[in-house]
């Protein structure tokens, strides 16, 4: 199981925060730095989300981008595909939003992972709550083994966290791999789905502990491939945030055949989910 961080506050209460600083780091999607007005850390853990709400128009759950090293506030990045998200990306620096939480399960970084090699699998926006464990890994580095990150977008100009992949790439003791499926007159790197970029990263199946986060469809191919290499299924760690919406598990909007994944997840053991219909 992963492990679940218990709410700080009332589950139905928000709390009152601050935009601290925002811009549009895609076509879609919008960085956000938050502060509480209570002045405390939310308290988070890599993987773990937020109820945000914007007065007179509605709330949504969003993925936390940022460890829980960084103090002074928390990072998110919210794509606009909805009213909420609309709203979002109207509020400027200043402004007032409503924050619940922090909610669900986390990626165990201090249990399963600590010790082992770790091979990390995104796709588009799916690094966005993916950051958070690779920042926490690689500000303990010398907790872990191998560190292997892959990343793969549409297109170069829907990459995102761009300033943070300069750095890890800059690290000695980081292999860092990326793909786009479309290239453009400026990408010089791998184009193909992300699955070509896993014939180059040598894995020991008993050794390595695996997160993957990004588009439903990715998830069946790369599982297939880890699987065929020998990497056991409860070694593979999922995130599935899909159909999310109250984030206390009372609505019922998100659940998997029993499964809620605002409470049950949002990061999943792949071998809970196996032999589920419908889980991937």
């Amino acid at each position: 199981m992963c492990p679940h961080a218990k709410p700080n506050q009332d589950i139905y209460l928000p709390q009152p925060a601050t935009i601290v600083e925002t811009g549009m780091v895609t076509a879609l999607d919008r960085y956000f730095k938050i502060r509480l007005a209570s002045g405390k850390e939310l308290g988070h853990m890599p993987g773990q989300f937020v109820s945000v709400s914007v007065p007179g128009i509605g709330e949504a759950p969003f993925s936390i981008s940022s460890p829980p090293d960084v103090k002074g506030g928390f990072e998110m990045v919210i794509r606009r595909i909805g009213r909420v998200t609309d709203a979002l990306h109207k509020l400027q620096p200043g402004d007032t939003i409503g924050i619940r939480g922090p909610y669900g399960t986390t990626f165990p970084v201090e249990s399963e992972l600590r010790g082992k090699d770790v091979l990390i699998i995104c796709g588009g926006i799916g690094l966005v709550p993916v950051r958070s464990a690779i920042e926490y890994i690689l500000h303990r580095r010398e907790n872990y083994g191998d560190v292997t990150i892959l990343y793969g977008t549409r297109t170069p100009a829907d990459r995102l966290f761009t300033d943070a992949i300069e750095g890890w790439k800059a690290q000695e003791n980081v292999t860092y791999l990326e793909t786009v499926d479309r290239a453009d007159e400026t990408w010089k790197g791998n184009v193909g789905v992300i699955t070509t970029l896993l014939p180059r990263v040598p894995v020991s199946p008993e050794m390595t502990q695996v997160i993957i986060c990004g588009p439903p469809i990715m998830y069946k191919f790369v599982i297939s491939d880890l699987a065929a290499r020998g990497v056991p299924l409860d070694h593979i760690f999922v995130s599935l945030e899909r159909r999310m919406k109250c984030g206390v598990g009372k609505c019922g909007h998100c659940q998997i055949n029993g499964l809620y994944a605002c409470l049950d997840g949002p990061v999943f053991n792949y071998a809970m989910l196996a032999d589920i219909p419908e889980a991937i």
